[in-house]
């Protein structure tokens, strides 16, 4: 995963998130698996289930779930790591067509920054 920040003026900023097959696969995987280990499917034994099936009907599902547990999880992380005192939540930004069949996705946020002031 990389995430970089670019900053447009003093108020406010782009992160960047790469997201790359490593980072999502495993969790991913053990996921489906649990599916097939608990899927009740017409025509097949509990358990029994080819891998096939299950990630043909959840596998979309799962992945888009865990990429965006990733993205929150570390994007927070980043935010608090870099003490950024963002106004609001993060926007993301809108892409036009987006394909989860890639293998490496790219995520970008808008920030708004707090301005820097002093109290006399």
């Amino acid at each position: 995963m990389n995430i970089s920040k670019e900053q447009i003026d003093d108020l406010n900023a782009v992160v960047k998130v790469n997201i790359s097959k490593e980072d999502y696969h495993d969790k991913v995987e053990k996921i489906l698996k649990d599916y097939r280990r608990q899927a009740n499917i017409p025509g097949f034994r509990k358990g029994q289930v080819p891998m096939g099936l299950i990630k043909k009907q959840y596998g979309r599902a799962v992945l888009v779930d865990e990429v965006n547990k990733l993205l929150q999880d570390n994007l927070n992380k980043y935010l608090n790591e870099e003490k950024l005192d963002v106004l609001g939540n993060p926007l993301p930004k809108q892409q036009d067509s987006f394909d989860w069949d890639r293998e490496e996705f790219s995520f970008e946020f808008e920030l708004g920054l707090a301005p820097e002031f002093e109290a006399t």
